[in-house]
């Protein structure tokens, strides 16, 4: 067979595998979202407690079959991510070693983990003061009436965004293990991860005021700095070549 031909079957294999993959997945996020469907009524009253004494209205005769199937997608995301997760690590590691294919079985558990942390900790430490702010900024003025569809917008995405970052030290931990990037480079970037860090704040945090990006901004810095801790931990250390003495025959 001609090397055309060989790597012409080669594209065609991986993007069988990506399909079969992507469909796995999906299937996996249609009965996870299903399951939540169920418990959704469990769930909304979850996603209000942090925003304490609140009345949500809704003034669309569809608001809340939307806002239902966002809370049960989202809710269904959070608990297919790990099955996610491995499906996206099984299709890059065809181009890894023995050895790197297990480093990726050892970061699974932990990228459970630190998603559930990063929910966990938007949920008790960003929502409530960050709905308390938006709650109450001009309420002097106009009685706020906040539609349940726009409520439970942001705190899905707040939640599901901080989740995500807060994979950033498995992530460098796994690139590190693997020589892409080390605890020097790391250390080098720390000014740009700060202003990134804001930048990231600025974004996923639904206020504008400076104390409630902070709270965002800051465990993002505190991530980093961990991530070049650990990474100085698995850093891939070079052998080192002993030059040999020259021999006294040598030299005549």
């Amino acid at each position: 067979m001609s090397k055309g031909k060989s790597d012409k079957l080669t594209v065609i294999g991986h993007l069988d595998e990506l399909r079969q993959r992507l469909l796995k997945s999906l299937i996996a996020l249609v009965i996870t979202t299903l399951i939540s469907l169920l418990f959704a009524k469990q769930i909304f009253n979850i996603l209000i407690a942090p925003a304490g004494d609140i009345n949500l209205i809704y003034i669309e005769l569809t608001e809340m079959v939307g806002t239902y199937m966002k809370v049960a997608l989202a809710s269904g995301i959070v608990l297919a991510t790990p099955y996610l997760i491995y499906h996206l690590l099984m299709f890059i590691s065809p181009g890894l070693t023995q050895k790197e294919k297990k480093y990726v079985y050892l970061i699974l558990p932990w990228v459970t983990l630190m998603f559930i942390a990063g929910v966990i900790f938007g949920y008790f430490i960003l929502v409530p003061p960050a709905t308390k702010f938006l709650i109450s900024f001009g309420s002097d003025i106009a009685i706020p009436q906040i539609k349940i569809g726009n409520y439970i917008s942001i705190v899905t995405r707040l939640l599901l965004c901080i989740g995500a970052v807060f994979e950033t030290p498995v992530v460098i931990l796994f690139l590190a293990r693997l020589g892409i990037v080390t605890p020097k480079m790391l250390s080098s970037k720390r000014r740009h991860a700060m202003v990134t860090a804001f930048i990231l704040a600025a974004i996923i945090t639904p206020t504008f005021d400076p104390v409630n990006q902070s709270l965002v901004a800051a465990p993002l810095i505190v991530l980093y700095e961990m991530s070049i801790w650990l990474a100085k931990l698995v850093q891939r250390r070079e052998p080192q070549f002993v030059t040999a003495a020259p021999s006294p025959l040598s030299q005549h």
